[in-house]
């Protein structure tokens, strides 16, 4: 899934990136800049949306897991056998939360910044486009997500291979298949 969110990620950038060529005219295709604006904008978002609940994904599959380890109740649905010394899979499996976290809390504000900056560019694009906004206004905002894409995306592509090779490592640590989730 990593590897996909990773591909979808170089899309997204290449469909921004061509929007915005096209914009400041460094080089021209068949459509305008707006043309191109409203499908890039649809991805972006999608992509986003899609990225950020990847990472709340992994970071409640692994508290459920460690919530499993702390109930006894609960240990075959982890174990056909549950071993009698739980200590050594709490240990790695509360490395994994905090791991899980981590990446949740440094990918999903940049995220969120991207979906918010992304939305108010596209929406004063088109106030812009009427002549109710200045071209500097739209300019500013577009940017400023710029900036904010860049950063997160580079945070982002780090955190889905941490959070790639953790859920490989639960799925080692439990036995479970590579191909499973």
């Amino acid at each position: 899934m990593a590897y996909i969110l990773r591909f979808l990620l170089v899309l997204m950038l290449g469909g921004i990136i061509i929007t915005s060529g096209v914009a400041l005219d460094w080089f021209h295709v068949d459509y305008g800049h707006i043309h191109l604006a409203i499908p890039t904008f649809i991805f972006t978002m999608f992509i986003q949306a899609f990225v950020m609940f990847y990472f709340i994904g992994v970071s409640r599959l692994v508290e459920n897991v460690w919530n499993a380890l702390n109930t006894t109740g609960h240990l075959t649905e982890l174990f056909d056998n549950p071993p009698e010394d739980l200590e050594p899979y709490k240990k790695k499996v509360a490395r994994f939360v905090h791991e899980s976290t981590l990446s949740k809390r440094q990918t999903i504000p940049w995220t969120i910044l991207m979906l918010v900056l992304g939305t108010i560019a596209f929406l004063l694009g088109g106030a812009h486009d009427t002549g109710m906004v200045n071209k500097v206004v739209h300019s500013g905002v577009a940017y400023g997500f710029f900036a904010a894409m860049l950063i997160g995306i580079v945070r982002q592509w780090y955190y889905l291979g941490k959070s790639h090779i953790l859920l490989g490592d639960m799925k080692a640590l439990f036995g479970i298949s590579r191909d499973a989730m």
